[in-house]
Formats: C-alpha cells, structure tokens, sequence
C-alpha cells in the first residue's frame, strides 16, 4: 500500500488523537502515505482530507475530541453514496481505510468491506458496548470525568443534607452507571440492564434517613430514566431535600487518561500493519491486554458480554 486514510465518526470521544497519531507515525515508518478525511463519512464523501505527516499530528496526543472532526451522514447510508464514497477512494489512490467509532461507524466499514474495499475498524464509544473488546476508546476517560463530577456532588450533598440524582450516558448500556456507582459508593445505580423498583428506593431512601444518613447520590444511565423523573418520584417520599445533574456531554471531553492514549496508541498501530499485511474486514479489539481482530460482521451481529459481574459485584456493595 501506498496510501491509507482515517477518519472519525459518529460520537467524539478522548483518545481519538492518539489513534490517530499513532496509525499516522506507523504508516510514515512504513512509507506509507496517510489522510485524513474530515468529518467522518461526510467529509469521504466529497473528499475532503489533508495529508497526516508528522507536523500535522503533532501537539494532538492530549487533546480531547478528534481534531479530523466527526459528523452523521445519512447519505452514505445509502448504496449511491457508498458508491461515491469508493469513487473518492479510488480517485484519491487511497488503498486501505481506518475508521473509528462505535456501531454505526463499524456499521458503514463493513458496508466498504462488503464491496471490496480493505477497512479495519477501531472501537471508540464511552457507553462501552461494542462487542469483542473488553475496552473502547475513551470509556476510561468518560469514567474519570463522571468520578471526578460524582465526588464534588457528594461534598455539596453532605453539606446540605440533600440526595442528588446524577444523570450519565448509556443508551443501552449502564457501564458508566455501575462503574461510576461502584467507584463513589453511590447508593443506587439505575441501569437499563436491569429493572427496578422507585417505590422500593424510596423505602430504602426513608429507612436511611431515619437511620440517620441524610444525604445520598443516585446515578441514573441515560436509558433506564431520566434523572428529573426520578428525582420528581421520590422527592415526596424522603425526608431530605432532591436535586438533579445532568452531566451530558461533558463527559465526552477532556484530556484523555493514560489508558486511553496507550490504548488509542495501540489500536492505531495495530490497525495500520493489519491492513499493509493484507488483513481487513475486521475491527481491532482489547482482550486480557492483548491485541484482538474480529471481523466486523461479528462484530455488527454480535452482542456486548452481559456486565453480570459488574452488577454483582455492585449489589453485594450495597448498591
């Protein structure tokens, strides 16, 4: 190969600068020409990329976000504009593409990987439900985030004799809730993998401040509720007073952690020599520290493992 490219799409995440840099430092190891495709899909579709020489990503390795930028692209979702998409690939001599994101992202790589065109794919979503990898790029980083926000709640909560519910991110997955939970000895975690009961808490929640503990923190993922409802439903029902955090999109940001620039580092390299030894299809994952490549076809059919361990753990916790 002569050329790759890269992009980033759908959800930005901290780290995807470092994947980046890390697949652009190993292709110019390999004299090997890398672009970058601004705004993911969108940007492929019109060929809009700048060349990745070493002056270009350097200064990028702490920054937060992908500084390639990341939009949707409803178009490329399409036949005619994969079509155009593999045009401009071909047109611009680019041999082999990266791409990272979460399901959607992987889900347009298989689409060229379905149409011949050699793609390896990187995993990178903070509600950590991409199959086959034990970690996505930026989960570390968003946990940290919400730890950091979590902890200064707490102080204010304890202060003020108040329970706070905390919204974070996790459509269909509650691991940022459970983790975030177990790591800040939060009362409760709601997560979509698991039904509960607000009648319940709220006993739970009256019995404690009887006991004495008049403060507590209730981390609610995105997909099991929303913070403002839950914290209407029992407001009434205990002894202190409730308030609501959403953390939103706040989370997404900031300087990566080292575990997210080590691994980002990682799954760059290893994306680009998979795809110059002729291996593509597939997407790089994390298992037991060690590098794995999974085709993307399992990867889009399959599910994330049940975080049954982590839950546990979080209920023998009193969570």
């Amino acid at each position: 190969m002569k050329r790759i490219g890269i992009l980033t799409s759908g959800g930005d995440c901290s780290g995807m600068n470092a994947a980046i840099r890390a697949a652009a430092r190993t292709a110019l190891r390999m004299n090997i020409e890398m672009v970058g495709f601004r705004k993911g899909y969108l940007g492929l579709m019109k060929g809009d990329c700048l060349t990745l020489d070493n002056k270009a990503v350097s200064g990028i390795l702490h920054r937060g976000g992908t500084f390639l930028q990341s939009a949707r692209s409803p178009e490329f979702r399409t036949p005619e504009g994969q079509q155009q998409a593999l045009a401009i690939l071909k047109e611009l001599g680019v041999e082999g593409l990266v791409v990272l994101g979460g399901d959607g992202s992987l889900t347009g790589a298989l689409a060229l990987h379905r149409l011949g065109f050699p793609v390896v794919g990187i995993p990178a979503s903070i509600d950590n439900d991409i199959p086959y990898t034990d970690m996505a790029i930026g989960v570390d980083t968003a946990l940290n985030n919400i730890i950091y926000s979590v902890d200064c709640i707490k102080d204010t909560a304890s202060s003020h004799a108040r329970a706070f519910v905390i919204e974070v991110m996790g459509r269909n997955s509650g691991y940022l809730a459970s983790i975030a939970a177990i790591a800040t000895g939060a009362e409760y975690a709601l997560v979509p993998e698991r039904a509960y009961n607000l009648t319940e808490i709220c006993q739970q929640l009256r019995a404690r401040y009887e006991e004495g503990r008049d403060n507590a923190i209730i981390i609610v993922a995105e997909g099991a509720g929303h913070a403002q409802e839950v914290a209407d439903s029992i407001k009434d029902a205990i002894g202190f007073e409730t308030r609501v955090t959403v953390l939103g999109h706040y989370q997404r940001g900031g300087a990566p952690t080292v575990f997210d620039r080590l691994l980002a580092s990682r799954f760059g390299k290893k994306a680009v020599e998979l795809l110059v030894s002729g291996t593509s299809g597939i997407m790089v994952g994390l298992s037991c520290n060690s590098m794995l490549a999974t085709p993307l076809e399992d990867v889009i059919r399959g599910e994330k493992r049940p975080q049954d361990e982590v839950l546990r753990l979080a209920e023998v916790l009193g969570i």
